[in-house]
């Protein structure tokens, strides 16, 4: 094995390689557990709790209904739920069927809705309640072989059902009627289908498990596919930075970053579902409230997020009055934009825990770059690679020169788990892997310890009167004036400069800073043709579902 510097830095423990990986696929991990450990809890979700033997038979009885309702090996489900037991019930009864689960943003619109279900070509759809009226009209335009609706009633155990049915099923539209054809997942789980054994083809290692959309923000979505051994593998990559916080216990996991987005499925509900610890599934974790009052009575170990939520989580009056409701959180990971160090000084301080950054693509499944807990730490670097993944520095001009130490370039990855491809996208999907090594479309640059360091992306960068500028250097900058609670900085049309820099600006609460005054602080720090020469005020920046600024939309945005 070569001695890449990064491995050096990795805290102890860590093995360099975690080579060869287990030929299983992600059924075989579950009914492992149901039999080692089948009192164990697998699902935690509002003072219900499933074990994993129960969550091993609840999915086959699921698997067999839907395989005689016609699933077969190969088929695509769409899954338009948010993070629910059901949910994860479901895409095991989905694998169990060697069919492939497609996970979808339930606050897609109706045109969205369009657009996934026909680059994904699903079969069938699961889709709780509050969103079955959505898909109704989507069906004018889509034919699905049948539609199942779940009920988070399904969820929760008889007392908090029947308070729900009384004071919020109605109220938060989960009280619905079914056209002719579709059922409730409780009937068809409890069904005749459901017994009985049907001509099931298990699944492979090596085929699909998967279909994860990308962001959708440089183009239309397009489906990454991974298989089952890939998300095994990147979970045990994951598993082995954790373990030197979690040691050999059996901490529960919040499962609050959303399940159709890589990094809930495959860096956290993976890691859980691969080592057998317990996740909590939290549907909308925006609701603030309802998150802490989860994370007081579980108190998990692992809590995943990003800086928006960790900001949001120091600012709240029940995590701010000192009743110490984060204590339990041990390792908390941060993705999706770049975590600034006062964010990580002041969880850290919170919890006791650490917070480490992380870096990877939809594309890569979450083959991992990532800041070690112990071992030291480097403002701005995203980490170093995750075991077995190799990253390099490419000549975004010449793909085939390597840069050397801390020349800013194409960052492209190799590990054992790339995707596959992009479904139906043979053009896109060479232009993505080549020979190997997936071509992120990301420019930063390695040090002399191996630690990565992203600038921007490729198609971000603003080129001012023929200048090159990051918009991640502007926003650092911006971020840490006192008056600004958050910033976006995308490119603008200029007639003068041909493309300008913009800043959307965030205030703190009570603020409002002056436009000028923001480009005095900016030109102390900034070289003059990264000042925004636009600078506007606004209420909320766009984000993804997972919190990623919208930069596109900003710019879309740009009045003069």
């Amino acid at each position: 094995m070569q001695a890449y510097p990064w491995i050096r830095h990795y805290d102890e423990g860590v093995p360099a390689s975690l080579e060869p990986y287990p030929d299983m696929t992600l059924p075989q991990v579950v009914a492992g557990h149901a039999e080692a450990v089948p009192d164990e809890k697998a699902l935690l979700f509002k003072g219900a709790a499933v074990s994993w033997s129960e969550l091993d038979e609840k999915s086959t009885r699921l698997s067999k209904a839907l395989g005689a309702k016609g699933i077969v090996k190969g088929d695509r489900v769409a899954l338009i739920m948010p993070n629910t037991p059901s949910m994860v019930i479901a895409e095991l009864a989905i694998w169990k069927l060697g069919a492939i689960v497609v996970p979808m943003n339930p606050l897609y619109t109706e045109d969205e809705l369009k657009d996934v279900l026909r680059e994904c070509g699903a079969s069938a759809a699961i889709v709780l309640s509050p969103f079955y009226r959505k898909l109704q009209e989507v069906r004018k335009h889509y034919t699905f072989r049948f539609v199942i609706a779940a009920s988070v009633a399904y969820d929760l155990t008889f007392l908090t059902r029947a308070l729900f049915r009384l004071f919020k099923e109605k109220k938060e539209g989960h009280r619905i009627s079914l056209v002719q054809g579709d059922m409730w997942l409780s009937e068809l789980m409890e069904s005749e289908h459901a017994g009985h054994a049907t001509n099931i083809e298990a699944p492979l290692p090596d085929d699909p498990a998967l279909f994860l959309f990308t962001g959708g923000t440089t183009g239309r979505p397009k489906c990454a596919v991974c298989t089952h051994k890939a998300m095994i593998s990147s979970a045990m990559q994951i598993s082995s930075w954790f373990k030197v916080v979690l040691k050999d216990t059996r901490p529960v996991v919040l499962l609050n970053m959303p399940l159709f987005h890589v990094y809930s499925q495959i860096g956290v509900f993976g890691v859980a579902l691969v080592e057998g610890y317990p996740s909590a599934p939290v549907p909308n974790p925006r609701d603030l409230d309802d998150l802490i009052a989860t994370i007081r009575k579980l108190k998990p170990a692992v809590l995943p997020g990003v800086p928006t939520l960790f900001n949001a989580l120091i600012a709240h009056p029940k995590v701010r009055n000192g009743s110490n409701v984060l204590g339990s959180v041990k390792l908390s990971v941060s993705g999706a934009s770049p975590l600034i160090l006062e964010t990580k000084k002041r969880f850290e301080a919170l919890t006791g825990g650490h917070i480490i950054d992380a870096y990877s693509l939809t594309e890569a499944m979450i083959a991992s770059v990532l800041t070690p807990i112990h071992g030291m730490y480097k403002e701005g670097a995203v980490g170093i690679p995750a075991p077995d993944v190799v990253v390099r520095i490419l000549d975004p001009e010449d793909r085939h020169r390597e840069l050397v130490t801390g020349e800013v370039g194409e960052v492209v990855m190799r590990a054992p788990q790339m995707m596959l491809g992009y479904w139906n996208r043979d053009e896109e999907s060479a232009e993505m892997l080549r020979d190997g090594w997936l071509h992120t479309g990301d420019l930063g640059y390695m040090d002399e310890d191996g630690y990565l360091f992203i600038i921007d992306r490729k198609k971000d960068v603003i080129k001012p009167g023929g200048f090159q500028v990051w918009p991640r250097d502007v926003e650092e900058v911006l971020a840490t004036h006192p008056d600004i609670r958050e910033v976006g900085v995308a490119g603008v049309p200029d007639n003068y400069q041909g493309e300008a820099v913009k800043a959307w600006v965030v205030p703190r609460e009570g603020c409002q800073p002056d436009p000028e005054e923001l480009r005095n602080f900016c030109r102390q720090k900034l070289a003059g043709y990264k000042v925004p020469r636009y600078i506007e005020l606004i209420d909320a920046l766009p984000k993804s579902a997972v919190g990623k600024v919208l930069r596109r939309e900003l710019a879309a945005s740009h009045r003069l």
